[in-house]
């Protein structure tokens, strides 16, 4: 079956009634991942034992707020218009990755997903050796281009054609104001160390755990339009469900990308039958994913 005939045998009442927002849901588990990062962030801060070995933790509880703010771009966390944009705003600020072009940009990979030349996710390719998996995964490549991206956006230069005019002033702004925000932080760490310990390093070392999490959302999925074919559904741990917003479930939340993340479990289990590409966990994909390269 492909991913048009399976949308096209959901019942039009039963695809109303998965699309429909709420912010019950989304603000306890938008509580339980922000209390989860403040919690560490304060004990962080307070120096408390041991408190280097949680900094990785504390990292990879921040970088997961991505899957967040990618939801974020959808507008299906939360019913509240507002509470969607605000909370990719400051998502996006933590992460280097603003709200406002990041939503133009996923936008253009749902439509085009996997589609060489089309698809902006694979401008930067796909590690295609083991040593560029190493420079990949480290998240080095992923700082340096989000701090051209934001320089770019500054002096409103290089807008990629999926961003639309007349959003390109608010995407300018944003970044503008992204900047004079980290110009603030910058100036404050000469009177403390606070938003290195609890922020900034922890984001750093956090980083590869993400860039492990997305490689296997269409990492070696064939080049197609169909969304059974071209992304990857892994099958997870409930923790990592949590921190990713139920995104592992993603040939669901791309079939049908309406569905907010609460509703894609019982999504996946309409579709499981017809998944054709998945993986029994990260470190499975990611094993078979080097086995495949020199």
């Amino acid at each position: 079956m492909k991913d048009r005939d399976f949308v096209a045998a959901v019942s039009p009442d039963l695809r109303v009634a998965l699309a429909q927002t709420s912010d019950g849901p989304g603000l306890p588990h938008l509580a339980g991942h922000l209390g989860l990062a403040m919690g560490l962030a304060l004990y962080i801060g307070l120096g408390g034992p041991f408190w280097a070995v949680l900094v990785l933790v504390q990292g990879v509880v921040l970088v997961f707020l991505f899957t967040l703010e990618h939801e974020a771009t959808h507008r299906t966390p939360f019913a509240s218009a507002g509470l969607n944009e605000w909370v990719g705003r400051a998502c996006g600020f933590l992460l280097f990755l603003p709200f406002e072009w990041f939503r133009y940009f996923h936008l253009a990979h749902h439509r085009w997903t996997n589609i060489e030349g089309q698809d902006p996710e694979l401008e930067g390719g796909k590690p295609a050796t083991r040593r560029q998996w190493v420079w990949h995964v480290s998240g080095l490549p992923y700082w340096a281009s989000q701090v051209r991206l934001i320089g770019r956006l500054v002096l409103g230069r290089g807008m990629a054609g999926y961003i639309p005019e007349g959003a390109r002033r608010r995407v300018v702004a944003e970044a503008r104001g992204m900047a004079v925000g980290y110009g603030v932080v910058a100036l404050s760490l000469g009177a403390t160390q606070v938003f290195l310990r609890v922020w900034l390093v922890p984001v750093l070392l956090g980083q590869p755990a993400l860039r492990l999490y997305l490689l296997a959302e269409h990492g070696d999925c064939p080049r197609v339009a169909d969304m059974f074919e071209n992304t990857r559904t892994v099958f997870t741990t409930a923790l990592v469900r949590f921190l990713a917003w139920n995104m592992p479930y993603h040939v669901e939340h791309h079939v049908m990308p309406t569905v907010p993340f609460h509703r894609l479990p019982e999504l996946h289990s309409l579709m499981r039958a017809e998944l054709k590409v998945t993986a029994d966990g990260y470190a499975a994909f990611t094993r078979d994913y080097l086995v495949r390269r020199p």
